[in-house]
């Protein structure tokens, strides 16, 4: 799945998650995403002032200015990417037009009623975790809900800076006008807003692992074994040699564990290697 969330970072490249093969759940998983995130944007994040990341933050910024509405400007400025995608760059599927609309249509209806919290510190809190499980859920379906990652993929080709940094150039550029626009005590709650979105996108992707696996490449591998059963209570086994000395350690712990884990096979080895894999 090559599609990429874009209100903060390149997370997403790193990021893999398998959908339902039917049209049917994609399309719903779509939608369900696209109207969660219309949800925190409208009914806890835009009452208080609170903008984010990408082309909803820009959309959010020009509609602060403008009096007009935030879902407005979400599709007249993603449209034209999508369809720059569609001709110019590739990557381009229903599903975003979908996700796209639903966003949109989703913040037309939501703007009406009123904020569901006063204080913009929860706000910020809810909406950030709202805003971001629904860009993940949409993109984890296929679709997308902002159109600005592959514009920038494309301006990489052109220009020496990477993707990466055209992204987090954007954005900052964002935050420091919502400082003279909205004010220093929104922007301040925006940054929260925005590490909520980035953290609540990711974990939406990756799903929530409870343990983890790890690799450990030591000399003394046989008595980490032991002290792992003893203080951990866990099994571990053998994978093949790394070397002719070393030997690699696998087994599977609690992610609450991990700090116990480590102590206890640098403790028996310092030199070792700990490989996690989550």
């Amino acid at each position: 799945m090559n599609s990429k969330f874009t209100l903060f970072s390149p997370v997403k490249r790193q990021l893999h998650s398998k959908v339902p093969d039917s049209k049917l759940s994609k399309v719903l998983g779509v939608i369900a995403g696209a109207l969660l995130a219309s949800i925190g944007l409208e009914l806890f994040l835009m009452p208080h002032g609170i903008i984010v990341g990408g082309m909803t933050g820009l959309s959010a910024l020009l509609a602060f200015y403008t009096e007009l509405r935030l879902g407005l400007f979400l599709f007249l400025l993603n449209l034209p990417l999508i369809m720059l995608q569609r001709w110019k760059i590739g990557g381009f599927t229903s599903l975003s037009i979908l996700g796209l609309l639903v966003l949109s249509l989703g913040s037309f209806m939501l703007h009406p009623f009123p904020a569901l919290t006063s204080n913009p510190v929860p706000a910020a809190l809810v909406g950030g975790l709202s805003l971001g499980f629904g860009v993940g859920l949409a993109i984890r379906f296929g679709g997308a809900l902002d159109a600005s990652e592959k514009l920038f993929d494309w301006l990489r080709s052109k220009w020496s800076l990477s993707t990466d940094a055209l992204i987090w150039l954007f954005n900052c550029l964002i935050f420091v006008s919502a400082i003279w626009l909205i004010g220093f005590e929104q922007a301040t709650h925006s940054v929260i807003a925005y590490i909520f979105v980035f953290e609540s996108v990711k974990l939406s992707l990756r799903g929530i692992r409870i343990h983890v696996s790890v690799m450990i490449s030591s000399r003394k591998s046989e008595e980490i074994r032991q002290e792992i059963a003893f203080y951990l209570n866990r099994d571990s086994s053998y994978e093949e040699a790394s070397s002719s000395q070393n030997a690699l350690l696998h087994c599977k712990c609690h992610r609450w564990e991990l700090s116990r884990l480590k102590s206890v096979v640098k403790n028996c080895d310092p030199h070792s290697e700990i490989t996690i894999k989550s």
